[in-house]
């Protein structure tokens, strides 16, 4: 893949995308402006992210073994996707157009550059890497031209404390809703 970002640039974000993660969910917390139809609209796209990180996590092996099974073999980035989809439906719950503008920008000017350094640190590590990536995109999903077996993990997911994104998921999802029988109320 060729670079977008300088490699420092991307160093430099790949230690601040949690804080600016924080800073985007206190942006969010403060100007969202939920109704029950913007919460119906958001809803089904952050579950299916948050499907799609639950099912990457039960493969994914960090740093131990290349993996090419479940969602990473149609795409590289199934746990980036599965997040970019949470946030994109969030932002959509919210109902309010600079929060679904953020997103899209953070996600462009954090996980791209992101992106880019994994990459670089998977092809040093796994040798297989170079056939994987031109076989797998990036990041928007294709159907996978070898199927792998699917080797689902509940361990793994543990292992990988993807809990913590449905708790996440759960506070944002409740914090929405309060907000929406709040507004009814009036």
């Amino acid at each position: 893949m060729k670079r977008i970002f300088p490699k420092p640039y991307a160093k430099r974000v790949q230690r601040l995308r949690v804080p600016l993660g924080f800073v985007l969910a206190a942006v969010f917390l403060y100007l969202a402006s939920p109704h029950w139809r913007s919460l119906l609209a958001g809803l089904p796209l952050s579950a299916a992210g948050l499907a799609l990180r639950t099912w990457a996590a039960g493969h994914l092996r960090k740093d131990e073994s290349l993996v090419w099974s479940g969602p990473y073999a149609w795409t590289r980035n199934p746990l980036y996707l599965g997040t970019f989809l949470i946030a994109l439906g969030c932002a959509i719950a919210a109902a309010q157009p600079v929060i679904i503008a953020s997103v899209f920008a953070l996600f462009f000017l954090i996980y791209i550059p992101v992106m880019e350094q994994e990459q670089e640190h998977l092809g040093n590590l796994f040798p297989a890497y170079a056939e994987y990536a031109a076989r797998v995109p990036l990041l928007l999903p294709r159907p996978p031209r070898v199927h792998s077996p699917l080797r689902y993990s509940g361990d793994l997911w543990r292992r990988n404390k993807e809990w913590k994104a449905w708790y996440g998921f759960l506070a944002v999802e409740a914090f929405l809703l309060v907000q929406v029988l709040l507004s009814s109320g009036r």
